[in-house]
């Protein structure tokens, strides 16, 4: 049933028919999926079909393996459990505006940013759309009345380089027979995949784009990111433009302030100088330490002073507001904390 879950209602008229099934029963059992329905649930499908869906598998793709609530701020910390015995991570945060989900879209990540704990141990495997799907539903079950409002694709894996199944995603949980997430309320992350930075502005689909950016020039974003062997900022910067072109929706920029690297007032004043004119918003996160990598986080000092910096410059820029310290709420600890102690 795990692969149904990914299907387009058109893909589940096909289905159907193979099993000579009618095809008004695709847009039931759609939206009996997207709802996060077990097979007893779906009531106006017969109990001959319902028996048939179960043999085709598991009805829902992600469980919920571990949850840590924060004391702090009520931010909830799931450790997923995938059908393969993989698991990846996801973050639900409560804000005034309703709850933002932050997933993942692979089991780890081959991007090997320096600072980022999903990518110690390399990319396993790229996520399926209905994994992905599976993710807000089980966030959703934890609400109750309350429902996943905005996602963020910032959990472990880079979703542009699991492309196809991350567009999948986005066109099936904004899906009106779905769960009718509106794009406008999706923001994707990227470290930079200039090509599919271009290619995904062609898609259509009007979610906010975020940039990992990090340095505000190349020798730096080199010490911190792979991907800059690859593309220039000033390519990368090039593939924002256009998406903004496309799309007429502002880019976001994330920016991790690490001590003694890119964190002073002179990258402040660089940075500046290169986002003049472009249509961009700063966030600016006070990075959390990854000891394995000698990266460590700066002083609210050091952030305000940055942030000044930007502010005098007419940039556009705030500091994230960090949830669920308490429970390691930045991706990849608690799944690197579980596969050291054999949990998996």
């Amino acid at each position: 049933m795990t692969e149904w879950m990914g299907l387009y209602p058109d893909e589940l008229k096909e289905k159907l028919a193979e099993m000579n099934e009618k095809p008004f029963r695709a847009g039931q059992i759609f939206s009996w999926l997207h709802k996060g329905a077990h097979f007893d649930e779906m009531t106006n499908l017969p109990l001959a079909l319902r028996e048939k869906l179960r043999q085709e598998g598991v009805d829902q793709p992600v469980v919920i393996q571990e949850e840590h609530v924060s004391r702090l701020d009520g931010t909830r910390k799931f450790l997923y459990a995938l059908e393969d015995g993989n698991c990846v991570e996801g973050v639900l945060m409560r804000y005034h505006y309703g709850c933002t989900l932050c997933l993942s879209t692979q089991v780890g990540c081959r991007m090997g940013c320096r600072f980022c704990a999903s990518t110690l141990d390399g990319c396993v495997r790229n996520l399926t759309a209905a994994e992905m799907l599976g993710q807000v539903q089980c966030a959703n079950r934890v609400l109750g009345d309350e429902r996943v409002h905005n996602i963020v694709l910032m959990g472990s894996g880079e979703p542009l380089d699991n492309y196809d199944q991350v567009v999948r995603f986005l066109r099936l949980v904004s899906h009106p027979d779905g769960l009718n997430i509106g794009l406008r309320h999706i923001s994707l992350s990227t470290c930079g995949l200039v090509p599919q930075m271009r290619r995904f502005a062609e898609e259509g689909l009007p979610v906010t784009l975020s940039l990992s950016l990090h340095a505000p020039n190349d020798a730096i974003r080199r010490r911190l990111m792979p991907i800059a062997d690859r593309y220039t900022i000033s390519e990368t910067l090039d593939a924002c433009r256009y998406y903004i072109e496309k799309t007429g929706r502002r880019v976001v920029l994330e920016y991790a302030l690490v001590d003694q690297v890119n964190a002073d007032e002179a990258c402040a004043e660089e940075l500046s100088a290169i986002l003049r004119g472009m249509q961009c918003h700063v966030n600016l996160i006070p990075l959390n330490t990854v000891r394995e990598r000698n990266l460590y986080g700066v002083s609210e000092k050091q952030v305000q002073a940055f942030l000044n910096v930007l502010e005098k410059r007419h940039i556009s820029a705030t500091r994230r507001r960090e949830m669920g310290d308490d429970i390691e709420g930045a991706c990849g600890q608690l799944r690197k904390k579980v596969m050291q102690e054999g949990k998996a």
